[in-house]
């Protein structure tokens, strides 16, 4: 049954009389070519069961063979995450129903994991307005494993769930699909925070899995789900209470989101003197609560046992030191590093995350643009444009040699920033570099005295009241005069330049 507004306990009150613990799940969908424990292909969009042979729809008598890119991902990522990379491990078949579970079992890893005990360090922003500083919270990874994906089942119906459809559809294209699953152990004493922290650890983590190039790690694909474990125990109780795992939440905000209805729901039922069911629950992103999915499975029901068709996985220490050795700069030391180099306020490299150009303004700098230049250009003009046409600023189609480019002309006193939007409309049609553009289409700026002075004497002519105010003194009325000079040359003029005629012209009477 959902909640209501009702059922629910403000966020204030319920963090003054709980504490909530929390823990996340987090499965990234490698992107290896072929599939975990077979050869089909993994890309995504293909027709439905058109990527499946015999191994993944579990057929009797198929044999997996583990795929060595994937071993070699999770050993990155778990280095990445500071873990223990396990020198013997191996698979074990988690056994439950499932429509969209071809074998009625998961090749997944239990009790001996590739990667375990590590940690992240998450930055987590100071609120909005606030004078604070930026708080940084240790994350703890209790492990991270290798499993494979399940397929997709699609309800037919109104309700595009499983209660009420008319039928189901099941595509096994995605089962075998290698993916890494990251625990956290228990993350407490965040307090009010938790939903933030919950945010910025999911955002963190995406940060790195990109920076590692194991997975495109995007959310609306699927690539990279997180599940939400939350419980409350009473205010300054060392016992965790109860958790709830709501599933599969997809996107950065929403995750901030369940974690805080979860709070002011958990703190309602108890706060009654109810109890805390231990079950899975579902996001809604359209109404922004969860609902009841199913009681929560404990470790032993799943039936864990080894994986008899496959061997152990034994990393030896000099492969693994050479995987280290792949390992990029953590984004968090990164961003740090380019913030400090840039010039950036916290609130300035903040938008440059957000808006996710950080990798296009370090890019377009080190293209030539001045950092301030750059951020200008893909945080205004270019995320407008982006936003105008709903696609991401990477799939825009204007590269940061070419924003670069474009500044370049700017600072060489070619064209000035408002012709450079018209730049931007060629470049976005195609028609050439900046500087082809600027020739075709006749943008450079006029610094030729005789035509700027001519425009100069009809603006004069045109204005005399305001002539004879700069004449008396008032010279900040010759924004006036070039206002009407730059509408005259179709925002082509020189405007120093102009500023320069006009005073010339309109001396000063003492």
């Amino acid at each position: 049954m959902s909640a209501t507004a009702a059922d629910l306990m403000a966020y204030d009150a319920a963090l003054a009389a709980y504490d909530p613990a929390l823990g996340l799940e987090v499965h990234v969908e490698l992107n290896t070519a072929t599939k975990m424990f077979c050869g089909c292909p993994t890309g995504f969009g293909a027709e439905p069961n058109t990527q499946v042979c015999p191994t993944c729809l579990g057929l009797p008598g198929a044999m997996p063979v583990v795929n060595r890119v994937g071993v070699e991902s999770a050993i990155r990522i778990g280095l990445a995450l500071n873990c223990s990379i396990a020198e013997w491990c191996r698979f074990a078949r988690k056994n439950y129903f499932y429509p969209d579970m071809p074998k009625n079992f998961q090749t997944s890893q239990y009790d001996e994991p590739i990667a375990f005990d590590g940690w992240m360090d998450v930055v987590v922003p100071a609120p909005e307005g606030s004078d604070a500083e930026d708080e940084v919270f240790r994350v703890e990874i209790e492990r991270a494993h290798m499993e494979e994906d399940t397929g997709k089942s699609t309800h037919i119906g109104e309700t595009g769930r499983i209660h009420g459809a008319d039928y189901s559809l099941v595509d096994y294209n995605r089962a075998g699909i290698p993916l890494i699953e990251i625990v956290t152990k228990p993350i407490r004493g965040a307090g009010e925070r938790a939903p933030e922290v919950a945010r910025a650890y999911v955002q963190q983590l995406r940060d790195l899995i990109v920076a590692l190039g194991v997975s495109e790690a995007r959310m609306d694909q699927g690539n990279l789900r997180a599940d939400v474990n939350l419980s409350l125990a009473p205010s300054g109780s060392d016992v965790l209470g109860t958790r709830t795992e709501t599933k599969n939440v997809n996107s950065f905000r929403s995750v901030e989101r369940a974690v805080r209805y979860e709070v002011q729901r958990h703190a309602a039922v108890l706060s009654s003197g109810g109890a805390i069911l231990q079950e899975t629950r579902h996001w809604h992103e359209d109404t922004g609560i969860t609902t009841s999915g199913r009681e929560k499975s404990d470790a032993e029901d799943y039936r864990y046992f080894p994986e008899p068709d496959l061997v152990p996985v034994a990393p030896s220490r000099e492969w693994v030191e050479e995987l280290r050795a792949t390992l990029p700069e953590n984004p968090t030391a990164k961003r740090a590093r380019l913030q400090a180099a840039w010039g950036y306020s916290d609130l300035e490299m903040r938008d440059v995350v957000g808006a996710g150009a950080l990798p296009l303004v370090e890019e377009t700098v080190e293209a030539g643009a001045s950092p301030q230049s750059a951020r200008k250009w893909w945080l205004s003009e270019l995320a407008r444009r982006a936003n105008d046409t709903g696609v991401d600023l990477v799939d825009l189609g204007v590269t940061p040699a070419q924003v670069a480019g474009v500044q370049a002309l700017v600072d060489a006193g070619t064209i000035n920033d408002k012709l450079a939007r018209q730049v931007f409309d060629g470049l976005l049609a195609g028609e050439g570099s900046p500087e082809e553009i600027v020739e075709k289409r006749g943008l450079a700026v006029v610094s030729d005295d005789g035509a700027l002075g001519a425009a100069v004497d009809k603006a004069i002519e045109a204005n005399p009241d305001v002539a004879e105010k700069i004449r008396g003194g008032k010279v900040a009325a010759a924004g006036a005069l070039i206002g009407a000079v730059m509408k005259e040359m179709r925002g082509q003029a020189d405007a120093g330049r102009v500023r320069e005629l006009i005073l010339e012209k309109l001396p000063v009477v003492e």
